[in-house]
């Protein structure tokens, strides 16, 4: 039986004969009243959408969910790489708890037993589903989505994934290459599919079967795009003309960034169209044609994920669920598109660690549509007359992807896990994020629809692992034990300050009296972080700020 089959067919056991009985949803929590809830996180999405203000970008659907949700303008990823940021954000623990920096342990086996969100929404009665990349696959999720514990039914992955790095975009020579930038003619790729679409499929499928059940559900949706390689249908590059692609900003390595600090971005080195230009490494600049190509490539990448998005939210709407389900959106991390030199994550720098977050909520943060009333409508990117939507309310303090479990457990109905004691890896459910339940709150229509607290106290903390003070072959993507510096990075109101210190891998230990490097950028005056004003203040002793 094919594997999107049998987790049909399980799926029904568990709708069925087997179905969770209706007293294990969390006191208070009836499950006829209960919320779903539809996650969706997007794969190396930074926020270059409508809704963060991007004028270039089209992304109407992503936008429309924004104009119904509370969008959070400053949300930040605590590492920059996808599996410890999947792992931190959906156990609710910081890399430096979660014990993984890498690709290669297992929380589990290394760490602690940690309960994750879908476990805890599986454990108060929710049928919990999985499709496409929602944790980060391999060891890092025990090769199995870390089933059994988070789902209900087997987790699902498109099959045309495995296609996603070989040869099957078509050069100028007529060839087949695996290049980094790899429009296609869906028809003409292995299967006729794409795996965003696969998943998207799916998923209306799981919701289509959920529609009927008496127990809630949870549904995570992880779309792939848009990850490099740049493999979309090629018609969403007419969105974006070359001749309206700009380079960033800064494309330029700054004079002050110590070398700890920079990332080579070897991986898209080792793509055939990349490889082609002969760089050196690890400081290189790509020629401005062939960066103006990255720029459309990922442009176009993202409106493809956002009719994908767009389709989605279509179907909840088209089967009635939207009044009872949650939608939260949000990315792993984001992605440098030659901000500072870079085409990666792999950084402390704004451009990787912010991302996307919002929440629709029904009768929270939209009123509750009326009968016939379409939310989430889908809306075609290439319809030129399609209009721009402001994002409903907004809040502007920073939080912290850390955050998400405590929320979403809470704007559910659950009893919000407590703070983690320190240390914290004897104990399998806590978090170390703060809740934002307070930014949802009902608000008089007329006041201003930006909400902030008190701005001096939100902080964000993210890390990143460097093999060496200098860039080489693995600075991007260390493995635990070639870990020598790891970046600490707190981003305030005010400023972004990080210090790179001496790591020790085998006690898990960072040592702040050894401090290798640092980076000091006031955001007001500096909000592209490219003057390095460290070795100006070095009078005061920053690096005890290490507080999460």
């Amino acid at each position: 039986m094919p594997l999107s089959d049998l987790g049909l067919a399980l799926l029904g056991l568990v709708l069925g004969s087997f179905c969770i009985p209706l007293g294990s949803v969390a006191p208070g929590n009836n499950s006829k009243d209960a919320l779903n809830v539809l996650l969706i996180i997007v794969d190396d999405l930074r926020t270059s959408l409508g809704c963060y203000g991007d004028k270039l970008i089209r992304s109407p659907n992503i936008d429309q969910l924004a104009s119904h949700s509370l969008l959070f303008q400053n949300a930040f990823a605590q590492q920059a790489v996808c599996a410890p940021s999947r792992v931190s954000f959906l156990t609710g623990r910081r890399p430096d708890t979660t014990r993984l920096y890498d690709f290669n342990s297992y929380w589990r086996v290394q760490a602690g037993n940690f309960s994750t969100i879908p476990q805890y929404f599986k454990e108060n009665g929710y049928v919990t589903m999985s499709v496409g990349k929602v944790f980060h696959p391999g060891i890092s999720s025990n090769h199995s989505d870390d089933s059994p514990y988070s789902w209900s039914v087997l987790p699902y992955h498109p099959s045309s994934e495995k296609y996603e790095n070989t040869k099957t975009c078509r050069g100028p020579d007529g060839e087949l290459h695996a290049n980094l930038i790899c429009p296609v003619d869906v028809a003409d790729v292995p299967e006729g599919t794409l795996p965003d679409k696969q998943s998207t499929k799916k998923a209306i499928q799981l919701l289509e079967k959920m529609k009927t059940s008496t127990s809630p559900f949870f549904l995570a949706v992880g779309y792939h795009k848009p990850h490099i390689p740049f493999r979309y249908p090629k018609e969403f590059q007419k969105l974006y003309p070359l001749e309206n692609i700009t380079l960033a900003p800064d494309p330029q390595v700054p004079p002050g960034l110590p070398p700890v600090a920079y990332n080579p971005w070897m991986d898209i080195r080792q793509r055939e169209d990349v490889e082609a230009l002969n760089l050196s490494v690890p400081y290189s600049s790509i020629p401005v044609d062939f960066q103006k190509k990255i720029r459309q490539s990922y442009f176009a990448s993202v409106s493809y994920m956002d009719t994908q998005v767009g389709h989605l939210l279509n179907a909840l709407d088209d089967l009635q669920l939207t009044n009872s389900t949650i939608v939260a959106f949000t990315s792993d991390h984001g992605w440098a598109l030659g901000e500072h030199g870079e085409w990666a994550k792999y950084s402390n720098f704004d451009v990787t660690t912010r991302v996307p977050l919002m929440f629709y909520v029904p009768g929270r943060t939209a009123p509750l549509p009326e009968a016939g009333e379409k939310l989430f409508r889908y809306i075609d990117p290439f319809d030129s007359i399609s209009e721009f939507m402001e994002p409903g309310r907004q809040v502007k303090d920073l939080v912290e992807l850390v955050s998400l479990f405590p929320t979403l457990a809470g704007l559910a109905g659950l009893h919000v896990p407590p703070h983690c004691p320190r240390p914290s890896f004897h104990v399998d459910l806590c978090r170390e994020g703060q809740s934002l339940l307070k930014y949802f709150q009902l608000h008089d229509l007329e006041e201003d629809f930006t909400l902030r607290g008190n701005p001096r106290e939100s902080i964000a903390y993210s890390q990143y692992p460097r093999p060496a003070d200098y860039p080489q072959w693995n600075s991007d993507k260390p493995s635990l034990k070639d870990i020598r510096v790891m970046g600490y990075s707190i981003r305030t109101i005010d400023y972004r300050y990080t210090v790179w210190v001496s790591f020790n891998p085998h006690e898990f230990l960072a040592n702040f009296s050894d401090v290798h490097a640092g980076e000091l950028y006031f955001v007001d005056s500096d909000p592209l972080q490219d003057h390095n004003m460290y070795n100006d203040t070095r009078g005061g002793d920053l690096s005890k700020s290490w507080t999460p």
